[in-house]
């Protein structure tokens, strides 16, 4: 859903009011105005604030605060401030504050420091967003609701353990069901009743020992968190139905299943919080994780910083037009925003270094002169792409369960690591600019051409057919190391690995060699027809592959199983599947990316030289190409014949596009008719 109260770029971020004086407001309208800031998130932590004590409500402050927002023709997103409850709540009722893994009781203090599933905390928490919906569901500046921040608090109470309980009564129905899929039999768990189920906690560490209980209480943790993100947001969408509603996803995206929760939101939005030095692929990768929570949706980046972070261990200046950069990033993969925590730099507190608009130093610095310049850049822009998707022949499918059970697994390495290793194939094909949709478990394969597995260890019901019939029709299927092992329950049911996709594979894995961090082998390519060099490196995990229908493409080159297949091919149906047996240098995937993507016929919409990343979006109107070169080298992409609009310089182009080193372009087609 895109608002129809903002048909722009939503440009601005999180605002505190209730920290500065009236004299600082005034001020911070006008800095605003000046960087062409339209959109404020607020008040996210003022609930102390907003509720001195119980039922007892202050909002005038609000209410003068938020008429000087929209006097100044800035809209809103008005943030329910429930992810700070006030410390009368916590003291007063003992359900609200969480318990720790490690079974402590904890005390009033840090942010997101409540139990999701505290009965008292939901009730304070609709009564408020009654209270705000009821006062401003009306007010002109209002373009939303963001509800809470960032959640993923974990909690190990014994409400947490009864409800748990009930999710566990409610998902297997039986205890012989409950027993059947956690296989207790194994050391003797066996359960006869289920009051019998405790929590995973380091009191009887089934957190580390007892896969299939952690993993049930992970979907549980995100199945009780969208209860509590419901319990606010049904209110604020009856009260307000054309209005979207959402809460901002954590950057750190691994303690709760997105593709559960967003579904339920109007905007997957996220808090976008590269490391100084991390692969710009990462972040790419992660905004097309966000596009896919929606179908292809186009989503918000919720938060970044406009500097440095004041949370990582070194915390890097952003580099001149690094902000820019990172702000057209998002926009190329899908996002409508670009939104930063936080506009005025906090004068004390946890956060008191960490980046913002207007830092201690006031307006006269280098970071509020580039945020001025990027504001007005994004006015200019106007609607042109919003809503734009993206139009792939590339899917890499990506699961939580299948995330959290691969990382909860005892062996064969201590170094499961999925989101890596997704990375890793992803970045193969980001590195050419082919476009890539990240997929869930659940998505229509058939409008790809090529369908990516890395380390799909659990096989869902009905993905195995699904992805079958993909290969049977006419796919290239790219499976590795680690596929198929599990079902839903973490239980090797399937027999030989990769389980159901044996056939579809063409081989089995007979046994798996763990490498230590500095050991590797080596890849030799004995299919001589592939434009492939002659040897590359691997690392991590060594598949021992027995074929049966399947041929070999190349060997190990050392250890007890050298010269046995580690790369497979197999021709089924009128598709084809290739199996990596280990995880493969880089230059291995770029060269073997470059080998499936031409038989399949899929390229880059443009050549290009240098440090460029490209992307395009496509609406109603057109389509938008995004070009950033994150080079410190001048670049060129060859448009070819079409001529498209620079949006940033005002002109026409074609053919070869000159771009400076660090510098962005914009260019648009319109729509034929």
């Amino acid at each position: 859903m895109h608002n129809y109260k903002t048909p722009f770029i939503l440009y601005g971020g999180d605002y505190n009011p209730d920290q500065w004086d009236d004299i600082t407001i005034e001020e911070d309208m006008e800095l605003f105005k000046k960087a062409g800031v339209n959109l404020l998130i607020l008040p996210v932590f003022a609930w102390a604030r907003i509720e001195p004590r119980e039922g007892e409500y202050d909002f005038e402050w609000l209410d003068n605060i938020l008429h000087k927002i929209w006097e100044n023709n800035i809209h809103f997103f008005l943030a329910t401030p429930t992810t700070a409850q006030p410390a009368w709540l916590s003291h007063k009722y003992e359900d609200v504050l969480p318990v720790d893994i490690a079974g402590r009781k904890r005390t009033h203090g840090m942010r997101v420091f409540f139990c999701v599933n505290s009965v008292h905390y939901r009730e304070r928490a609709a009564a408020l967003a009654k209270v705000m919906a009821e006062r401003y569901g009306d007010f002109p500046g209002l373009a939303g609701w963001h509800v809470s921040n960032e959640y993923g608090t974990y909690c190990y109470c014994e409400h947490c353990q009864i409800k748990f309980r009930e999710w566990l009564r409610k998902r297997y129905h039986t205890l012989e069901e409950l027993n059947l899929r956690w296989h207790t039999s194994f050391w003797g768990r066996i359960l006869y009743d289920f009051d019998e189920v405790m929590l995973p906690t380091q009191l009887n560490d089934d957190f580390r020992f007892n896969p299939a209980i952690q993993l049930d209480y992970m979907r549980f943790v995100t199945d009780s968190t969208l209860e509590c993100y419901l319990n606010e947001a049904d209110i604020l969408k009856q009260a307000t139905p054309d209005l979207p509603v959402f809460t901002n996803i954590s950057g750190y995206i691994k303690n709760l299943d997105q593709f559960k929760m967003v579904p339920y939101m109007d905007y997957a939005g996220w808090d976008n919080y590269p490391t100084p030095g991390q692969k710009r692929s990462i972040p790419a990768l992660k905004h097309n994780i966000m596009r896919a929570a929606k179908d292809g949706a186009s989503f918000l980046v919720a938060e970044q910083s406009p500097n440095q972070q004041n949370w990582q261990p070194y915390n890097k200046l952003k580099k001149p037009g690094e902000i820019r950069r990172i702000a057209y990033q998002g926009l190329a993969y899908g996002s409508d925003s670009s939104l930063y925590f936080q506009m005025r730099q906090s004068i004390a507190g946890q956060e008191k270094h960490h980046g913002a608009f207007i830092s201690h130093a006031g307006w006269d610095s280098r970071i509020f002169q580039e945020c001025c310049e990027l504001g007005q850049e994004l006015m200019s822009l106007g609607d042109v792409f919003l809503k734009g998707r993206i139009h792939a022949q590339v899917g890499i499918v990506f699961d939580w369960d299948n995330w959290w059970a691969l990382e909860l697994t005892s062996g064969p390495s201590r170094d499961m690591d999925y989101f890596k290793q997704v990375h890793n194939y992803y970045e193969a094909f980001y590195k050419q600019n082919i476009p890539v949709d990240i997929l869930k478990t659940t998505s229509d394969f058939s409008d790809y051409k090529i369908l990516v597995l890395p380390m799909l260890y659990m096989m869902k019901e009905g993905i195995a057919e699904r992805i079958t019939a993909f290969v049977e029709n006419g796919g290239t299927l790219l499976a590795t190391y680690m596929t198929g092992h599990a079902d839903e329950n973490d239980r090797c049911i399937f027999g030989a690995y990769p389980g159901p996709l044996k056939d579809v594979l063409g081989m089995w894995v007979e046994e798996t060699d763990a490498l230590y961090p500095e050991e590797e082998n080596e890849i030799r390519i004995i299919n001589k027809n592939l434009s492939l060099k002659e040897k590359y490196r691997c690392r991590f995990l060594c598949d021992v592959i027995r074929l049966t229908t399947a041929e070999a493409l190349a060997v190990y080159g050392e250890c007890f199983y050298q010269n046995t297949p580690v790369v497979t091919r197999n021709v089924y149906g009128n598709g084809q599947s290739y199996y990596l047996g280990s995880e493969p240098d880089e230059d291995f995937l770029m060269d073997f990316t470059k080998v499936i993507c031409s038989e399949q016929e899929v390229t880059a919409e443009f050549t290009f030289s240098g440090e460029i990343e490209i992307s395009t979006r496509y609406n109603q109107t057109g389509k938008t190409t995004f070009m950033i070169n994150h080079g410190e080298e001048a670049g060129n992409v060859n448009l070819g014949t079409e001529t498209f609009e620079d949006l940033i310089h005002k002109t026409m182009v074609t053919g070869w596009y000159d771009l400076p080193a660090g510098d962005v372009a914009v260019l648009f087609r319109k729509k034929k008719e």
